[in-house]
């Protein structure tokens, strides 16, 4: 992959076609997925495959004034049958997140490697639903700045994903993040208050907030 756009190893992401598809080839080293998300860029292939870097148009994204929670999720998240941590098994969280998909996983064992390596230096992040000593809940992405990178989401139990992604918001949003984004947009996730916006503006915001430093690791630490 060659490619001079702000000294990035990539291709440009907004000459890509509104599929997406940046670029083909490279590796999972850290410094390439970190060149990745600051440039609205991310990896997404199958088993068998080269890797594939992706910057789809349009773009979803949550903020905490766009959250919708139901008046029935918040008050399953007022009682203690679930509750909610930070960064205490990321290798848990990602793997569940590639068990039992319809569509195929492209959450490989290199990836989960890859991935955990970001979570060593303390810029991927996961957060875990528990019912008493049981995982059945949670997502996890990459952290630039104040901008967070939603690469995926499971459950287990009922509304557990749910849980997930509001506690994610409000927590992140407590941090300091001021952009959160999910890639695609689902019903399921346009019920809880995900909206579209253009490729064009989602790189134009990361590019600003990837520079602001924020102790996301001890924020959220304090959040668990």
């Amino acid at each position: 992959m060659t490619g001079g756009w702000e000294r990035s190893a990539f291709p440009n992401p907004l000459r890509a076609p509104k599929s997406g598809r940046v670029a083909i080839g490279g590796d999972l080293s850290s410094a390439l997925l970190l060149d990745a998300y600051d440039h609205g860029i991310f990896p997404w292939y199958s088993k068998g495959e080269p890797v594939q870097w992706w910057s789809p148009d349009p773009r979803a994204v949550v903020t905490l004034e766009s959250l919708h929670v139901s008046k029935s999720l918040a008050a399953l998240m007022r009682k203690a049958e679930f509750s909610v941590t930070w960064n205490r098994d990321f290798r848990a969280v990602m793997a569940a997140c590639g068990e039992n998909r319809d569509d195929g996983t492209w959450i490989l064992p290199e990836m989960i490697d890859a991935y955990v390596r970001l979570h060593e230096l303390r810029t991927a992040h996961s957060i875990e639903v528990w019912r008493g000593e049981e995982l059945v809940g949670g997502l996890y992405g990459v952290a630039r700045g104040a901008a967070f990178m939603a690469e995926s989401m499971f459950h287990r139990a009922t509304n557990a994903s749910k849980v997930a992604l509001a506690a994610a918001v409000r927590g992140l949003w407590a941090a300091g993040v001021r952009l959160i984004d999910v890639q695609f947009q689902t019903p399921h996730l346009q019920s809880m208050g995900v909206f579209e916006i253009p490729r064009s503006e989602y790189v134009r915001r990361v590019a600003a907030l990837r520079i602001l430093e924020i102790d996301l690791w001890s924020k959220l630490s304090s959040c668990s």
